[in-house]
C-alpha cells in the first residue's frame, strides 16, 4: 500500500488538521469544515483518520539489543512533585556519554517520541524523554484523549519538570555533565524556552515551536539550531521577531525553513511527514549535537 503524503490532501483540509491538532477545532468542527474538501468518495472522518499518527512501524525497536531503556521516576520539587520518563542509552556504552532531553509534541509520551529517544541513544547519547503527562496518569494510548488532557496541565509546573530533567541529565552517572535538548512542536517550544534559565545547556534543537518572546532572549547564551517548515504559517508568522532579537543580542543560532513541507514533517507516523527534509534536519541536529556535546 501506498504511503500518503501531504499531497493526497487538499491545502485547506490539512490547515484544518493544524488547528485541530493545536486545540483551535474540536473534532466536530474539524469534521464539518473538512467535510467541503471531501471528493471520489473520501469522507471528512476518513481523512481525520488517515491523518492521523500510525504507531505501527517504528525506527528502532523497543527490545532492539543495541539499547539499554527503562521507565524512571526522579523528585520534581518546583514541579508537580514527581517525574516520570523514558531513558535510553547505548547497551554497551563505553566511559561517560553527553545526554539529549527529547521533548514530546502536545500529545505527552507516545511511541513515536520513544522512538525518537531511541534512535537518539543509537547516535551515542543518553536520552531521556519526560512524560508530561505523568501527573494526570501519563499518555493514555489515545491521541485525542492526550490532546485533552495536555490542555489540563499547570504550564509552569509543567516547564519545572523539564528545567528539572536537564539538571537530572547533568548530575546522571554515566554522563558527561553536557547537556542537549531536542523538542517537537510543543516540545520545540520548550527547546526555545529552556535557554533562557537553564545556564548549563550546551546546545538546543527546536523543531517547529513557538519562539521566546523577544525580552526573554537576552537571557539565551546556548547555541540553538531551529528547524521551520515554509507552510507553517503559524510558526513562521513569530519567526522575524524572533530573528530580529537573536540578531540583537548576538545569540549563536542557525535557522533552516524546509521548502515545500508542512509542520510535524519530522514525524514518520503521520502523512504530513517529509523524508528528505527529516532526514536533513536529523543529520543536522546530530552534526549539531556532535560539535557541542562532543
Amino acid at each position: 500500500m501506498t504511503r500518503m503524503t501531504a499531497n493526497d490532501f487538499d491545502p485547506e483540509v490539512l490547515k484544518l488538521f493544524d488547528q485541530y491538532v493545536h486545540g483551535q477545532l474540536d473534532r466536530r468542527s474539524f469534521l464539518s469544515q473538512a467535510g467541503r474538501y471531501a471528493v471520489g468518495g473520501a469522507t471528512a472522518a476518513g481523512m481525520l483518520a488517515a491523518l492521523s499518527p500510525s504507531f505501527a512501524a517504528q525506527v528502532v525497536a523497543p527490545a532492539d539489543p543495541r539499547i539499554k531503556a527503562s521507565y524512571v521516576e526522579y523528585p520534581s520539587p518546583q514541579g508537580y512533585g514527581k517525574l516520570r520518563g523514558y531513558l535510553v542509552q547505548p547497551a554497551n556504552a563505553k566511559g561517560k556519554l553527553p545526554t539529549i532531553l527529547v521533548v514530546h509534541e502536545n500529545r505527552g509520551l507516545n511511541p513515536h517520541i520513544e522512538d525518537i529517544a531511541r534512535r537518539v541513544a543509537l547516535e551515542n547519547y543518553i536520552a531521556f524523554a519526560p512524560d508530561a503527562l505523568f501527573p494526570l496518569g501519563g499518555y493514555p494510548g489515545d491521541e485525542d484523549k492526550a490532546r485533552e488532557l495536555f490542555g489540563k496541565l499547570d504550564q509552569a509546573k509543567t516547564r519545572a519538570d523539564f528545567v528539572e530533567a536537564s539538571a537530572i541529565l547533568k548530575a546522571m552517572p554515566g554522563g558527561s555533565g553536557k547537556v542537549g535538548v531536542v523538542g517537537f512542536c510543543y516540545g520545540g517550544g520548550i527547546a526555545n524556552y529552556l535557554p533562557t534559565v537553564v545556564k548549563h545547556l550546551a546546545a538546543s534543537v527546536p523543531f517547529y515551536g513557538a519562539q521566546t518572546p523577544a525580552a526573554e532572549v537576552p537571557k539565551i547564551k546556548t547555541p540553538l539550531l531551529i528547524h521551520d517548515a515554509e507552510k507553517d504559517e503559524r510558526i513562521l508568522a513569530g519567526w522575524p521577531a524572533y530573528e530580529a532579537a537573536l540578531k540583537a543580542n548576538k545569540v549563536d543560532y542557525q535557522h533552516y525553513i524546509y521548502p515545500g513541507v508542512e509542520h510535524g514533517f519530522n514525524n514518520d507516523t503521520t502523512p504530513r511527514y517529509d523524508e528528505a527534509a527529516a532526514r536533513l534536519a536529523w543529520q543536522r541536529t546530530m552534526d549539531f549535537f556532535k560539535k557541542h556535546l562532543g
